[in-house]
């Protein structure tokens, strides 16, 4: 049956009650591919909440590059997450109304406005009372690793992972900012307990994840340089708090590539020497910390970079997962590489307060229609976006949701 475009706005049933179907935008197996034509609009079930889970109204859904791998099938099939179902509904930021919930939660009523971090995890596993739940065999990224994400009219989520929407953002500002925020927040706040004097280099500081570490590093009183790729983002990062910028294609021979020649490496290295030197001029020493998500080609660097017992904290790798760097300056200057991945449903807590009382804003580049939904992903797999982008879906326009004054997200021009 086609879905009418047009309906997706609108919801015939009130609080407490769940239509039958829903407009959802749908991977399955066999149409893997580009997402332009992975992503194919249908009319599917709602889904109902089991025990302590929730099903929301989605009014904002935010595009981040996981469900790209989803469309693409890769680097594996999201079929290998949750085999049982044979459609992927992506999607790992949504703000929205709590429509129904299930069996045991009580701390959320239909009517709730909120926004969604994705982790789940199963309450079951021991490691989710009193260690951490990133480290149950569970854990999984909601709306990548599961399905009933926000690419939906509706969508299906753990209790745990509803938060109070910031009453002064719009929907679409609200959606914004999960998955990069919380994930930046865990990096640098718990796994490297950023404080006042601390010396940060960001990579990508214009990105999804370096906008909300410059401003991390600003609130707690760190000095942050962010690496940039050209004067406008520099400019943006500047704004957000960081003391200085690096356009990184002053030193493009100090990017790994892998298998360089004796020759190649030594002239990469060369270069690294000379980035390393400009950090050092514009903090006033080698940093503390390094805020890395870039990877093979940033990785040998930031080894370098970093001052003795300083902290390089990891939690992605956008140029390729195998890192090949000079172990040497790693022991000897008994420096420490930090992994870390998402963020807890306490720490996305604490992080949500911040945007509450606006000493963190989301940064929003382009809000789109819901129809745009297989657009957007294909604009970020071609490179073609410049910043965040959200989906309206219950919200017909842009500012919608907004009930309280203050700042709203950010809007720039701006990409990793």
């Amino acid at each position: 049956m086609a879905v009418d475009l047009n309906q997706v706005s609108q919801v015939a049933t009130e609080p407490g009650e769940l239509p039958a179907t829903m407009a959802a935008w749908v991977i399955r197996e066999e149409r893997f591919g580009e997402p332009l034509d992975a992503f194919q609009l249908e009319e599917i079930e709602v889904p109902e909440p089991g025990a302590f889970e929730v099903t929301v109204r989605v009014m904002a859904a935010g595009v981040n590059f996981n469900n790209v791998w989803a469309a693409l099938g890769e680097p594996v099939s999201v079929f290998r997450y949750h085999p049982n179902e044979d459609h992927h509904i992506g999607g790992s930021d949504a703000s929205g109304i709590v429509w129904k919930v299930g069996p045991g939660v009580t701390r959320w009523k239909p009517g709730d406005e909120v926004v969604i971090h994705c982790n789940q995890a199963s309450y079951e596993d021991p490691e989710v009372h009193g260690l951490d739940p990133l480290a149950a065999p569970s854990q999984r990224i909601w709306g990548y690793e599961t399905s009933w994400g926000s690419f939906a009219q509706f969508c299906k989520v753990q209790a745990q992972q509803l938060l109070h929407k910031p009453k002064h953002l719009a929907w679409e500002e609200a959606a914004a900012y999960g998955l990069t925020y919380f994930t930046a927040y865990r990096m640098l706040m718990d796994r490297c307990h950023v404080q006042s004097g601390h010396r940060v280099l960001i990579w990508g500081a214009a990105g999804g994840l370096g906008v909300f570490a410059t401003q991390l590093c600003a609130l707690t009183g760190a000095d942050a340089v962010g690496v940039v790729s050209s004067e406008e983002k520099g400019k943006l990062v500047e704004q957000l708090g960081a003391v200085a910028y690096i356009d990184r294609s002053e030193f493009s021979g100090m990017m790994r590539r892998g298998g360089e020649t004796p020759d190649e490496e030594r002239a990469r290295f060369k270069e690294s020497r000379r980035f390393c030197k400009a950090v050092e001029s514009v903090l006033g020493g080698p940093p503390d910390i390094v805020f890395e998500h870039v990877g093979k080609a940033t990785f040998p660097t930031s080894v370098l970079a970093v001052k003795p017992f300083g902290k390089i904290v990891i939690c992605g790798a956008t140029s390729g997962y195998e890192l090949d760097f000079d172990v040497r300056y790693l022991w000897m200057r008994q420096k420490e590489i930090i992994g870390s991945h998402f963020a807890n449903a306490w720490e996305a807590t604490k992080a949500n307060e911040l945007i509450e009382e606006s000493k963190i804003r989301p940064v929003l580049w382009q809000t789109m229609g819901f129809e745009g939904v297989g657009e957007a992903h294909q604009l970020l797999r071609d490179n073609k976006h410049l910043g965040k982008i959200a989906i309206l879906v219950g919200a017909t326009a842009e500012g919608q949701g907004k009930t309280a004054e203050g700042p709203g997200a950010i809007r720039a021009e701006v990409g990793a």
